[in-house]
């Protein structure tokens, strides 16, 4: 895939923003509630909650956690009434970013996120300004010592598009309607992944450096810290060696 090592630079910060246990927790938990307000508290029948579940899950959510985040979203205990959205823009040097939101108050939220914009050398664009560069996938990240043909034959049955041998791991890509089917083939034949996320993948990608390189660096960590941004995607990259001394 064009620019691989550009989205693989996206997971290493995704991951690391995902060990702040409280932040993740918050974005889990409102992923929950929404799922089950639009889709019901049925795992089984809405696709949509079984993902946040799982992701819930590996992410050591306490049950009893999980279990009240549902029964908010059906209404079986009172909770907050939250509305998603997406905004899209352009970073330092074209780069560009869309994110992803949930929140009860969508005026402060729209302002925070644009501030944040303005404040880091990007600019809110409109509707449709930079999603048309994004691919909509599910990508399963599986350990590199599981057997490949059985891997290759779970996935595919299971409806994925795609198996790939990474450097440090296989790659399935799945489109989003099949990510579950995939996922629970894999659980079947107890074949364990290290990451399962539906997410946009940038078809190409924009190298950044020096003040650019920090700038969208520090733009993205801002967005990511905010509780009611779900989701970040970027199709940036930056250089190796400048990678490694802005992030050691």
């Amino acid at each position: 895939m064009a620019g691989h090592s550009k989205w693989a630079n996206i997971k290493h910060r995704k991951s690391a923003q995902d060990a702040k246990r409280g932040k993740i927790f918050t974005k889990l938990i409102k992923e929950i509630t929404i799922a089950a307000r639009l889709g019901g508290g049925d795992e089984e029948t809405n696709p949509r909650l079984r993902q946040a579940v799982e992701k819930a899950k590996t992410s050591n959510m306490p049950k009893e956690t999980i279990d009240r985040a549902i029964k908010k979203g059906t209404g079986d205990l009172e909770g907050v009434s939250y509305e998603e959205g997406v905004l899209e823009g352009y970073g330092p040097g074209g780069v560009a970013i869309m994110v992803e939101f949930m929140t009860d108050n969508r005026t402060q939220t729209v302002a925070d996120i644009r501030h944040s914009f303005n404040k880091h050398g990007g600019s809110l664009g409109v509707d449709g300004s930079v999603a048309f560069m994004f691919d909509r996938k599910g990508v399963i990240q599986i350990p590199a010592d599981t057997d490949y043909d059985t891997l290759l034959e779970t996935a595919l049955e299971g409806g994925a598009e795609d198996v790939k041998e990474e450097e440090e791991n296989y790659e399935i890509r799945t489109e989003p309607e099949t990510f579950s089917d995939v996922c629970e083939a894999l659980k079947a034949r107890g074949i364990a992944w290290e990451r399962a996320e539906v997410t946009q993948i940038p078809q190409t990608t924009v190298e950044v450096s020096g003040k650019q390189a920090e700038q969208t660096l520090k733009l993205l960590d801002k967005l990511e810290d905010n509780d009611d941004i779900q989701n970040v995607y970027s199709n940036f990259d930056i250089p190796e060696e400048e990678w490694a001394a802005l992030t050691a």
